[in-house]
């Protein structure tokens, strides 16, 4: 307290300057209309400039909160096209919604963890047997297919992701329709994949769009995996193998949707008890 007492009296010339220089600025901007009107556009745009960069410090804290949020919204959306219901009846005019019925439902899951520059690539996520996933359901992005569940926690999920030696995916041009499969290219390279397989009479586009097939009891048929890039005749010319530039960077994942397809069990059962018999 001592030496505050010394400071201020040694420097009391100064802080007297101060005190009569904001009594004077405070009686100029009060009885002077012009000043006062300057004074207060400037405090105004001080504070609408802090008052913003606060705003987008919050927004920046709260953009976790509201990805989780457009993420649930999407997989809601995702429940409700068209394309997640089956047709429940052999009646083919007059079709009203009540004859659909759902057939695949999304759970929404944030990626914990990733790899993409391995010849075999896993993707965890933050969802697991608890929250009604299972073994070998497909999963997806916003962008496209991501790859196939193989192994669940309570709370934790493992997928083999896209980028895998393993994967193969029933596939099609979305064009013609013509079915091949759709394999991981051998470079390595996590943007770029092969369809192979496909009837050599095919004539495909260069940039045609590859999705989903029908066939496949993992994903509903129109699921973008990428686009025809460049073509490759396979040894004897019997079939047509395609280069695919994928539509999804893997090495961006935040967010992913499990694919539950309710008919994918009595589906499964139908094709094994056919399997036995042949």
């Amino acid at each position: 307290m001592r030496n505050l007492l010394i400071f201020i009296s040694k420097y009391n010339a100064f802080f007297l300057f101060v005190i009569f220089e904001i009594i004077s600025l405070v009686i100029m901007v009060n009885y002077n209309s012009f000043q006062k009107a300057t004074y207060i556009e400037s405090s105004n745009e001080i504070t609408g400039a802090a008052y913003d960069k606060v705003g987008q410090v919050r927004g920046y804290l709260s953009l976790g909160t509201v990805n989780d949020s457009l993420a649930r919204e999407n997989a809601r959306l995702r429940n409700l096209l068209k394309s997640s219901f089956y047709l429940d009846t052999l009646q083919k005019k007059n079709i009203v919604d009540s004859i659909y019925k759902q057939q695949y439902s999304y759970i929404v899951a944030k990626v914990i963890n990733n790899s993409v520059n391995h010849r075999n690539n896993y993707i965890t996520i933050n969802r697991g047997s608890k929250d009604g996933i299972a073994k070998d359901m497909g999963v997806i992005c916003g962008s496209g297919v991501v790859g196939i569940v193989v192994n669940t926690t309570d709370h934790l999920a493992n997928i083999r992701s896209v980028l895998h030696k393993d994967t193969r995916i029933s596939a099609m041009l979305a064009d013609t329709k013509d079915i091949g499969n759709f394999l991981w290219s051998d470079n390595l390279d996590p943007h770029s994949g092969l369809l192979v397989d496909v009837a050599n009479n095919v004539k495909p586009r260069m940039g045609e769009w590859v999705v989903t097939s029908n066939l496949s009891s993992l994903y509903p048929a129109g699921i973008p995996i990428g686009r025809v890039s460049s073509l490759q005749s396979k040894e004897g010319g019997i079939f047509l193998n395609m280069d695919i530039k994928m539509a999804v960077d893997y090495s961006k994942l935040e967010y992913v949707y499990v694919i539950n397809n309710r008919m994918a069990l009595e589906q499964t059962q139908v094709e094994t008890g056919r399997k036995k018999d042949d």
